[in-house]
């Protein structure tokens, strides 16, 4: 598949907000229960660090880092997000989006990515091993959904080698 990683655009909204809504689907992917609007989403992600894998007009894939505090000493700390259409997954197309955010985000200064995995998500725990994550625990019963079930929340983090090193 002859895909290409590019940066996401406002006009990718729809198609974006469609792959999210799966990802909201499995019910382990995300605590979230709808989709927020797309003023919502953009103002809650890092305007620097938003990818989109894309073949042709179709987008397959997205992942984008939201910053984790308002504080000056968590400047360099982001949280990723990263969702693949329900069709395009165990392509590699992760491991694309994953590793060239992490690259992305080194440009951009970060220095430490951060993400939180519902336990049951094994998926995704594994791409973010691959790419350079590693677990730092779990977070018991950190949250329950709709259907009043607990989950485990798997923390995993990259630092960078390259930024905020010294």
């Amino acid at each position: 598949m002859d895909y290409k990683i590019e940066d996401m655009k406002k006009e990718d909204w729809e198609e974006v907000s469609k792959i999210y809504l799966e990802g909201i689907n499995t019910k382990k992917a995300t605590f979230q229960t709808q989709v927020p609007t797309w003023k919502d989403w953009d103002s809650s992600h890092l305007k620097s660090c938003r990818l989109v894998a894309r073949l042709g007009n179709a987008v397959l894939g997205w992942a984008a880092l939201s910053p984790t505090s308002s504080r000056c000493v968590y400047a360099g700390v982001a949280e990723v997000s990263i969702y693949i259409g329900e069709e395009y997954r165990g392509k590699g197309i992760g491991t694309s989006l994953l590793d060239n955010l992490v690259k992305l985000s080194e440009k951009s200064g970060l220095w430490t990515l951060q993400s939180g995995i519902i336990k049951e998500n094994l998926p995704s725990i594994a791409l973010h091993k691959k790419c350079g994550f590693r677990e730092v625990g779990v977070r018991e019963k950190l949250g329950k959904m709709c259907n009043k079930k607990w989950y485990d929340v798997v923390l995993m983090e990259r630092r960078s080698d390259t930024v905020g090193i010294d």
